[in-house]
C-alpha cells in the first residue's frame, strides 16, 4: 500500500524559503505522478504543482510559478518542494500525493485523479 509523508513546514517570514519533502513507500513509482496541494483555512484545497516521475515532466499553478519548483529523488524515493519568496497568502496546510497514470508521459493537475494522500504538513508565512 502506497504511503506518503510529509515534512519540512514551519512558520517562516514574507520572503523566506522553506522546503518540503514527502517520502513515498509501498510502492514501485514508475508511472506515476506525483503531485503537491495545498487548503488555506476556510478554503477548497488546490493544485501547486505535480511531477511525472518518469520524465520529470512539471506543471505549476499560476500562483507559484517562478516561485515553487518540485523535483522528485528516484533513488531516495522522495518529492520535494522548494519554495521561495513565500507570501502570507502560501500560508496552508500542504498534502503530497500520487497518482497511476494512464499516459506514462503526462502530468495531472486534476485533484479527482489522485489515488494516495499524505496527512499534510503545515506552512504559516507571516507578514
Amino acid at each position: 500500500q502506497v504511503q506518503l509523508v510529509e515534512s519540512g513546514g514551519g512558520l517562516v517570514q514574507a520572503g523566506d524559503s522553506l522546503r518540503l519533502s514527502c517520502a513515498a513507500s509501498g510502492h514501485t513509482f514508475k508511472n506515476y505522478g506525483m503531485g503537491w496541494f495545498r487548503q488555506a483555512p476556510g478554503k477548497e484545497r488546490e493544485f501547486v504543482a505535480t511531477i511525472n516521475w518518469n520524465n520529470g515532466r512539471t506543471d505549476y499553478a499560476d500562483s507559484v510559478m517562478g516561485r515553487f519548483t518540485i523535483s522528485r529523488d528516484t533513488a531516495k524515493n522522495m518529492v520535494s518542494l522548494q519554495m521561495n519568496s513565500l507570501k502570507p497568502e502560501d500560508t496552508a496546510v500542504y498534502y503530497c500525493a500520487a497518482v497511476s497514470l494512464w499516459d506514462p508521459t503526462t502530468a495531472i493537475i486534476e485533484e479527482s485523479e489522485y489515488d494516495y494522500w499524505g496527512q499534510g504538513t503545515q506552512v504559516t508565512v507571516s507578514s
